[in-house]
């Protein structure tokens, strides 16, 4: 199983989202049913590893909180490969993400070695962007630095199982973990 622990998001802010997909210049638009903020990505495991790394995130214990996205930006050098929504900086995003990671190592998995980037990806980019489109493309961004949705809650985190179609990923929940209010 091809699984990965993220944040779902709410519905008003997909629909913005999803809005803002709708001017893209280039690239391939994430689907909204797959927009969704990664904790951590696990990878390719036997049900039985899946279902230890279940029982370890059951035990995380965390505060519930909001998480605020803020501007847009690119992954890629040269050429970008994947554009995404920014997140703003947020202690306890990152400590529920370094919790996560623990529960990862705890059974055994190979953790996440790359630095913690939260973003929710938008589009990637399957081939390299032409400098027309590449222009258009800062030009959006221009155009929406000042992206800054209402903040969102946070009362829970999600495994998902990830399944790679010829269309597409499909996320499909394994299990749910509430956080609390203090």
């Amino acid at each position: 199983m091809r699984i990965f622990i993220a944040l779902d998001l709410p519905d008003p802010l997909l629909d913005q989202l999803t809005a803002l997909q709708a001017g893209l210049p280039a690239g391939a638009p994430s689907k909204r049913e797959t927009l969704h903020l990664t904790l951590a990505f696990a990878g390719d495991h036997p049900q039985e590893q899946v279902e230890a790394l279940h029982d370890e995130l059951s035990l995380i214990k965390a505060p519930a909180f909001e998480v605020q996205l803020s501007g847009l930006g690119t992954f890629g050098n040269s050429s970008p490969t994947l554009l995404y929504a920014g997140v703003a900086e947020n202690p306890a995003l990152a400590e529920l993400q370094r919790k996560v990671v623990s529960a990862i190592r705890r059974t055994g998995l190979p953790a996440p070695k790359e630095r913690f980037h939260p973003h929710v990806t938008l589009a990637r980019f399957h081939r390299a962007v032409d400098a027309r489109e590449l222009a258009h493309l800062g030009e959006y961004l221009a155009m929406h630095e000042g992206f800054r949705p209402p903040a969102f809650p946070v009362t829970s985190f999600v495994l998902f199982q990830s399944t790679l179609h010829p269309q597409g990923a499909r996320h499909d929940e394994l299990a749910h973990y509430a956080l609390a209010w203090s």
